[in-house]
């Protein structure tokens, strides 16, 4: 995509004007959407950007500039106006570029380059919209989409690292509403994988759809949700939202470094209950949250964030490892071209324990069993939060009684990490979008079902 004597002229050319170091992160990104509402498909849209990005650092200051161009004139005059007012004599001379093959661990047989396959996803989207409407005379509107992505990447950086990747990434999503004597509720699933086509292969549109339906069937005429302290025990896979969130983006040394993390001060410390391990794995199989490389050409891995209750790493990217004085742990991410990388999730989860559903609701007098998580607001910095769930149901006497309206969970991340006293054997993994500063990322969040002992929950009139 870019040829590597241009980039090793361009990066000689920053060093010359006194950088620290130099980075090319050059991409190309094809995507396809098809979109089903109202039993049509209302559209479908394809595109293909290209472009490189710049980086200085002169100390530890982050200089960042890109273009769509590739001639070397082009991209030493973005360089030289990144630089012009931290210009000095050179400290540093390039290492020759010497090209790395980048080990592939996410197999794909069915990517976009060879086909859209624009009539299968068009039939599996309105397989979905038979199944769901099937489910009750209730719904009244279905939803659904199949975004499937590729994105290409080079590096070159003035430590000679010369590198290439692959990533193909697949979607499918869908949302139905119900509607029954003015009340109108919704459910939704959104599976995804970083995979080619393929990935439809594994996706039951009957049981999806089914899901889908019954999300929104269950809450029409539910109870509404009581308000106040209580035990909450969280549903396994999307659950894991809230540790995201709440806790994850504390333990990225984008906050560490500028110690706006609560937990800045606190490696080797307890900062859990010994019931939570926490991870952030880049290397899981053909997860959406999954990379051969992060977006500075280090090698993805697993980083044990937390042990036993006490922190054991932060997610450290290159700028986050030369302010901290961390190891780099693969976690350098960004959207593409036009983002400077930082410290960013992967896979990230709490890892199963020993305990059943049944041993938790047992434990359980009055509470709520959140089955099902939705989205939610954070303070950065506190771990301050708020999350809807959009499943939920009422515990009395250790057993589940009845479904329940919209409830919110509300705390912070270091409180909640103290509560959680029981962890199940049912981990399970979703897939979602996370925004930061180096943009949209694709992570997956995770856990087994959990047992929070106290949580203030927001609901209805009880």
């Amino acid at each position: 995509m870019l040829n590597s004597v241009t980039a090793q002229a361009v990066i000689d050319h920053a060093l010359f004007l006194g950088a620290d170091f130099a980075e090319l992160f050059v991409e190309r990104n094809q995507t396809h959407t098809v979109q089903l509402a109202s039993r049509d498909i209302d559209k479908v849209n394809s595109g293909i950007d290209f472009g490189i990005g710049i980086r200085l650092f002169f100390g530890h200051k982050v200089l960042y500039g890109y273009t769509n161009r590739t001639d070397e004139e082009e991209l030493k005059r973005i360089t030289t106006l990144l630089a012009a007012k931290d210009r000095r004599d050179a400290l540093n001379h390039s290492v020759p570029l010497n090209f790395k093959r980048t080990p592939f661990h996410h197999p794909c047989t069915l990517p976009l380059n060879q086909d859209t396959y624009l009539e299968q996803k068009i039939r599996l989207l309105h397989q979905l919209d038979d199944v769901v409407r099937s489910e009750s005379s209730a719904i009244s509107q279905f939803m659904g989409s199949v975004f499937q992505r590729e994105q290409q990447i080079a590096l070159f950086n003035s430590r000679g690292l010369s590198v290439e990747d692959s990533r193909h990434y697949i979607r499918i999503s869908g949302n139905a509403v119900a509607l029954k004597d003015g009340e109108q509720t919704s459910g939704m699933e959104n599976p995804g994988a970083l995979m080619g086509w393929e990935f439809a292969e594994r996706i039951d549109p009957r049981g999806l759809g089914e899901m889908i339906a019954q999300q929104a069937l269950i809450k029409l005429g539910a109870a509404p949700c009581p308000s106040g302290e209580m035990p909450v025990i969280i549903g396994n896979g999307f659950g894991g939202v809230i540790f995201h969130e709440a806790c994850g983006h504390l333990l990225e040394t984008t906050s560490v470094a500028k110690q706006a993390s609560v937990f800045h001060d606190k490696m080797g410390e307890k900062i859990a209950n010994a019931a939570v391990n926490a991870v952030d794995d880049g290397t899981l199989i053909n997860e959406w949250g999954s990379i051969n490389i992060d977006d500075e050409g280090n090698p993805t891995q697993r980083t044990q964030l937390i042990k036993n209750g006490v922190l054991t790493s932060f997610m450290v990217d290159e700028m986050g490892g030369l302010k901290t004085g961390y190891t780099p742990t693969g976690s350098g991410r960004r959207q593409g071209y036009q983002f400077a990388p930082t410290s960013r999730m992967r896979n990230t989860f709490i890892e199963a324990g020993d305990s059943s559903l049944d041993d938790m609701l047992a434990s359980v007098e009055r509470g709520i069993y959140a089955k099902k998580m939705g989205g939610g607001s954070v303070q950065p910095g506190t771990g301050e939060f708020n999350f809807a769930v959009r499943e939920a149901y009422l515990i009395e006497n250790g057993k589940i009684t009845r479904p329940l309206k919209t409830a919110t969970l509300i705390s912070t991340g270091p409180k909640v990490l103290n509560e959680i006293s029981m962890v199940g054997r049912d981990l399970e993994f979703a897939p979602g979008m996370c925004g930061s500063v180096s943009g949209s990322v694709p992570t997956t969040v995770g856990q087994p079902t959990l047992k929070v002992d106290n949580i203030l929950v927001g609901g209805g009139n009880a």
